[in-house]
């Protein structure tokens, strides 16, 4: 498993434009924007809120989707491999949680 693919095309998408990427604290405030639409899809999956008059129920996997886009984005701004810092993150999970919950 590997993000490099990822990073990389989304790279090539962002930057046949001009406008390049967004500024860290733009993009920080999409991640923000995608985060709340996907917890109103969920909300509206499991039938804890209803949507509005003339709205769709949203898509949870095109919610997600959008969040995962931007939050590459922000990473191949700031120049961070993720294929790094996400093997750092399980290692840290692994090691802090190793006990902490129930196995199979």
């Amino acid at each position: 498993m590997s993000f490099a693919p990822i990073q990389k095309e989304v790279d090539d998408y962002i930057s046949q434009f001009k406008e390049g990427y967004f500024p860290p604290l733009s993009m920080l405030a999409r991640l923000t924007e995608e985060l709340g639409e996907l917890a109103r899809a969920l909300s509206h999956d499991a039938g804890f809120k209803k949507p509005k008059s003339g709205e769709a129920k949203g898509d949870v996997a095109e919610e997600l989707s959008d969040l995962i886009f931007v939050a590459v984005c922000l990473a191949n701004s700031l120049g961070i491999d993720l294929d790094e810092a996400f093997g750092a993150a399980m290692t840290k999970y692994r090691v802090r949680d190793a006990d902490r919950w129930t196995r199979k």
